[in-house]
């Protein structure tokens, strides 16, 4: 993987990531585009990028994460996350082989978008407008609604974006409360795939890290992605929120149904 691709994914990947459009899918088509989706270290290098738009995430509600007088916070998020941890590390090699078939990615990009166009009709009554009124149950329920995105085009945020608004919350909290849950959700799979997984990478096992360090280019391409990833985070996370504010999901609906198609349209006809 070239620097260039390097800057590439990582912008997408900040780009996309807290967006209701699929992160995965974009970079599915950027690698495939680029010929480099069959690379273990790019695959390794599209998960541990998240790890800069966590901190994007951190930055811009650092005085939620760190008021450590609001304990029910932690504890709101910790329980939160548990099913996609269970789920995710129960169902790993099968959501791989799923990553490695674009059309079916493309099928649910389409379907999560006709669902995004009527959301905002579904859920009229949302009413919880601040964390403090999210209780541990309604915590939990969203990080179920959430592992709904272990089907690779389903949006991770979409998932738990719409399970914040099914329990009552209003559009930007659900959507807030949506990137604080990413930041243990995305912490968790980052440090699995940089620490814990094993990576065929040159024809032998290596862990994330050992693949990071193995030359002084993937060291530089890791801190460089990180670094574009946080970067455009922070912009698009204050972007998501002025537009769901004053526009609603309906524009991101139309979006996935036109990248769905375009995806459909080059694995089909164009990359057989």
């Amino acid at each position: 993987m070239g620097i260039i691709d390097a800057i590439v994914l990582a912008f997408v990947e900040g780009l996309t990531e807290f967006l209701p459009i699929s992160s995965t899918a974009h970079m599915i088509f950027i690698s495939a585009i680029s010929g480099n989706e069959s690379d273990e270290f790019v695959k390794m290098f599209q998960v541990s990028i998240q790890f800069g738009a966590i901190l994007a995430v951190v930055m811009l509600f650092w005085r939620k994460f760190f008021d450590f007088k609001s304990f029910n916070f932690y504890i709101k998020l910790g329980l939160a996350v548990i099913p996609a941890l269970i789920l995710g590390k129960l169902f790993d090699d099968k959501i791989e082989a799923v990553l490695e078939k674009p059309i079916p990615i493309a099928i649910v990009l389409i379907i999560g978008g006709i669902i995004l166009l009527f959301i905002d009709r579904l859920f009229l009554r949302t009413t919880l407008d601040s964390e403090e009124k999210i209780t541990i149950r309604k915590a939990v329920i969203i990080g179920f609604w959430q592992c709904l995105a272990m089907m690779p085009g389903t949006s991770r945020a979409a998932a738990s974006i719409i399970g914040g608004m099914q329990q009552g919350l209003t559009r930007k909290m659900a959507a807030e409360f949506s990137f604080f849950l990413a930041v243990p959700t995305m912490l968790a799979v980052t440090l699995y795939s940089v620490v814990l997984k094993d990576w065929k990478y040159k024809g032998v096992e290596q862990k994330g890290y050992e693949m990071i360090l193995s030359t002084k280019e993937n060291i530089m391409t890791f801190a460089l992605g990180n670094i574009i990833a946080f970067v455009v985070a922070a912009f698009a996370i204050k972007l998501f929120i002025g537009l769901i504010e004053k526009h609603g999901f309906k524009i991101w609906g139309w979006y996935r149904i036109v990248v769905g198609i375009a995806l459909l349209v080059f694995f089909v006809f164009i990359k057989k």
